[in-house]
């Protein structure tokens, strides 16, 4: 019998350096309200949304005067954090994904168990890392608290890409339909835990 209680959560957190307010519905259909202070941002997470079906409201007042790192790091985080709680028991989701997903010039390829046991393997660099004041070297650092918050196992590869805009991109839709794929109900399986240990 299929789940049928609505995969919701709410986080907030306030640190010395970020104060964020998330909401996410992990079965949406990809409604985004992002602002975070950061432009180029709150275009990879409303993407993230769109392409993950998942309806997501962020705000987020950070530090970014000194730079955008802790809020960049802290809504991975959050938003990890909240994945994790609308996921509650993980009883019937297909628990693993994985995707393939080009843009323009650029591969992105991931994959991504959402097991419990948190670890991130990344490899994307581009030959220029910056879209205008944003170094895409903070994705990186988005997907380990991500993945460190979810408890999940990572892998992120840019296959290749050049533009460092569409890198960023492929990455992030490419986290999208893997996760999207990770955390669906499985039809033959909604009363089992995707798992031989007896909890995740």
């Amino acid at each position: 019998m299929a789940k049928t209680q609505k995969r919701v959560a709410t986080v907030s957190r306030k640190t010395a350096e970020t104060d964020i307010a998330l909401s996410l519905a992990i079965d949406g259909r990809g409604v985004a309200k992002i602002d975070t202070g950061v432009a180029f941002f709150d275009h990879m997470l409303t993407l993230f949304a769109k392409h993950g079906l998942f309806d997501l409201t962020v705000k987020a007042k950070g530090d970014t005067d000194v730079d955008y790192h802790h809020t960049v790091e802290d809504v991975g985080l959050v938003l990890g954090q909240a994945f994790k709680e609308a996921l509650g028991d993980k009883v019937g989701i297909k628990r693993y994904g994985f995707f393939l997903l080009p843009m323009d010039e650029s591969l992105a390829r991931i994959a991504i168990d959402v097991g419990g046991r948190p670890h991130l393997v990344y490899h994307a660099e581009a030959p220029t890392m910056f879209v205008r004041d944003f170094n895409i070297v903070l994705v990186k650092e988005f997907c380990r608290a991500f993945s460190n918050a979810l408890g999940a196992n990572l892998h992120v590869q840019l296959v290749y890409g050049e533009e460092p805009h569409h890198v960023a991109e492929a990455i992030f839709k490419c986290l999208a339909r893997a996760l999207d794929l990770a955390t669906q109900i499985e039809p033959r399986a909604a009363d089992l835990l995707p798992s031989t240990k007896g909890k995740i």
